[in-house]
Parts: C-alpha cells; structure tokens; sequence
C-alpha cells in the first residue's frame, strides 16, 4: 500500500495526520470511533430541487442503522448517523461537511447527494482525513484522481451516457441527434459521453444547447433542437428538467425519441411526468422497485413492506440506494475488524467485493489502485408510468 499514487496526493499516513495537525509516528485514536459507537454523516437534499430524492435516500440509511444497531452494532459499537441539509447548494454543503468534520468529528461522510455537493466538500473531507464515500453522483472526480479516502460506485456520467447512446443506435439508425443539457459539470459530463458515443459511428450532434440550474422555462432550447431536426434527443436533465423539457417539444410537435441520462432515471420523472415522458429512455444501474411486480423476490418485497411500516410511505430507488450505501459501509467496517481505523476500513473494502442482492443492484468492486466500485449500466424505458428495463449490462 505504500506505492500507491494515492500518496504523491497526501493522502498517505504522515499527510493525514499533517492535516489533522497530529504529529507523524505518534500513535492518535481514529476520529469518529470510540469504544462504543462509530459516528457516520451523510449531507442531503431535504429543502431543495431534489428533496425527492434527498429525503428517501436519508430514510434508507436510516433503516440500515437501526437495523444494524438492533443486531448489537459494528463489533460492537453503535452507528450514529448524522443528518446535515444541503438544499443542493454548494455553499449550504461546504458548511454541512465543516460541521460533521469539525463538530460531529465524523469517521466517513457517506452518499452526499449530488455533483455540486460532492465536488465541493471532497477538499475538507480529504483534508481532515475523513472518509468520501460512495455519493450519490456519476461524476468522474468522486474518485478521479485517485485518493484513498475517496470511494464511488456510480458509473461516471461520460461513461453511461456513451454506453447508453451506443445501445440506442444499435437498435435504431437515428440519423439526426440533438442534446439540452444542464449548463454545470454534470450536464457537461453528459454532453461529453454523447460526443464521444457519436465521433465512435462517424456522427456530430445536429444541434446542442444548455439551460440553467433551477431553469424552469425550455421553449428556446427545445425550439432550436425541433428546428435543427433531431430524430433524438439527449438530455442531461434531472426531474423537473426532464418533465417540462419533454412536455415542451411534445407541444412543438416533436415526435422523435428522448434518451436521458442516469440522473433523469427517476422514480419521481416515470409516474408524476405522465404521458409527457412515455418511452423516454435512459441508463440506470439499481432498478427501481415496485412492489407489486411479480418478478420481485420474497426478500425484496419483506423490506418494501419493512420500509413502509417504518416510514409510512413506499420504498422507491433513492430509498434502496441510501440502505445499500450503508450496508457497503456496515459490512466492510464489520471485516475491519474492533480495531477500526481509515487504514483497516479502506482495506477492507479493497479485499472483497459488494454482491448483487435482491434490490438488482451490480456487484460493486474496488481495489488497491481503483476507487470506482462499477462501470456498467442498463438501458431502461418508461411504459405506463414505470420504469422498465430494456437491456442487459452494458459495459465497455
């Protein structure tokens, strides 16, 4: 471990402990783990644009906790999670991360929701010797370059994106392809993938055009992309984004195919955006649940009813995806063994990897000398309000 390039970041043991203002070869107890408990944070969305999603991932973890509490803990030592809003907003977020490294003295920050969350507190976790791990956000710098403190496990944006526009001209020969994107680091991950998707067939997009965060008005964009003629559309949207920029072509009497992104597959975009958003595509990795599909397991159906008596509301992606984090997080920090540090953390979850269980999740994996947990997604599509998927694993 010693030859990663991990450490030329200052990350190795002598940089950590100069960042926590500790002196080299003096042995320091581990912040956030004491004899009985392992205090863990998480920052999400519980007021902003995508509280849809900030406010089931927290109930997920939550679940995870409590269950792990109940069966005596981590060797022994409780979970205690703390809560801090964002608002998806970057500036609210720095604060977030300052108050859990600082004051709540977290061992790991797990499943910060979103790009602009994530890329903007990574500095003072990595700083302070604090764990990132696994947020919620496809974008590439959650685990590029590599730092081992640094943990993800969404496919990258650029990458899925590629993968999933290759999937949808193989099974179609679109010959004109546009793209709206959000004008930020995540939409311009997207615009990338598709670029990169369309240069591998010899093509170019016929047209491309961007909006705003929080924009809520599309009549421009769609306006120039129905103009240029596109057969489909690419779009690096996100809930409302997608709804309203759909619903806007279809009114401009756009009758081509829409492929989104992994952030447009929502639970909360399927159903709500009614028929605006029929047979849109888009890629995806954990499938979102419903119970009463007949393909479910026992097991998966006994935890969307746990989920529901405990919270009083169906389960849906974002719930399944808090949960997951924290059972990646609970099972390697049980294999770390009582003697829980950073070191013996990343080390565990560098030796094994995550397996696919009953929510249809990718066997996640990360190693030595790579922090990403997995690379491939599906392509999926809505029919009748659902979320249905259309492929297998596609993967480069």
């Amino acid at each position: 471990m010693t030859n990663r390039r991990g450490f030329i970041q200052g990350t190795g043991a002598v940089s950590a402990a100069a960042a926590l203002g500790l002196r080299p070869g003096v042995a320091q107890a581990t912040q956030g783990v004491s004899g009985d408990k392992i205090v863990i944070g998480t920052i999400q969305d519980l007021s902003g644009p995508i509280v849809s999603l900030g406010k089931p991932v927290q109930n997920g973890m939550i679940m995870r906790v409590e269950e792990a509490n109940a069966a005596g803990g981590i060797n022994g030592r409780m979970l205690d999670l703390k809560v801090e809003d964002s608002g998806y907003d970057p500036k609210k977020a720095v604060l977030a991360a300052q108050k859990l490294v600082t004051r709540d003295k977290v061992f790991a920050v797990l499943g910060a929701l979103g790009s602009v969350v994530s890329l903007s507190t990574m500095p003072i976790l990595l700083k302070r010797g604090v764990i990132s791990f696994n947020p919620i956000t496809a974008h590439h710098g959650n685990f590029d370059p590599f730092d081992k403190l640094k943990f993800a496990m969404a496919t990258p944006y650029q990458t899925s994106t590629e993968l999933g526009l290759l999937e949808m001209l193989r099974r179609k020969s679109y010959q004109r392809v546009g793209i709206m994107y959000q004008d930020d680091e995540y939409g311009l991950e997207v615009l990338r993938g598709a670029e990169t998707a369309l240069e591998s067939k010899g093509m170019s997009l016929v047209e491309k055009t961007s909006y705003k965060r929080g924009a809520t008005e599309f009549a421009s964009q769609m306006q120039k992309l129905v103009a240029a003629g596109c057969d489909l559309i690419v779009l690096g949207t996100i809930v409302r984004e997608t709804i309203a920029g759909m619903a806007t072509a279809r009114k401009l009497g756009y009758t081509g195919a829409f492929f989104g992104s992994q952030a447009a597959y929502m639970p909360v975009v399927a159903k709500p955006g009614g028929k605006a958003v029929e047979g849109l595509y888009a890629v995806h990795e954990t499938p979102t649940p419903y119970r009463d599909d007949p393909a479910n397991t026992s097991l998966l159906n006994d935890w969307l009813d746990r989920y529901k008596a405990r919270f009083g509301e169906d389960a849906d992606l974002w719930s399944a995806t808090g949960y997951i984090i924290v059972d990646v997080f609970a099972k390697a920090a049980e294999r770390a063994g009582k003697n829980l540090t950073t070191d013996s953390f990343v080390a565990a979850m560098e030796a094994e990897p995550y397996p696919v269980t009953y929510f249809g999740n990718p066997d996640f994996k990360w190693t030595s000398d790579n922090h990403l947990g997995n690379n491939k997604v599906k392509l999926a599509l809505i029919s009748n309000g659902r979320w249905v998927s259309e492929s297998t694993w596609l993967s480069k």
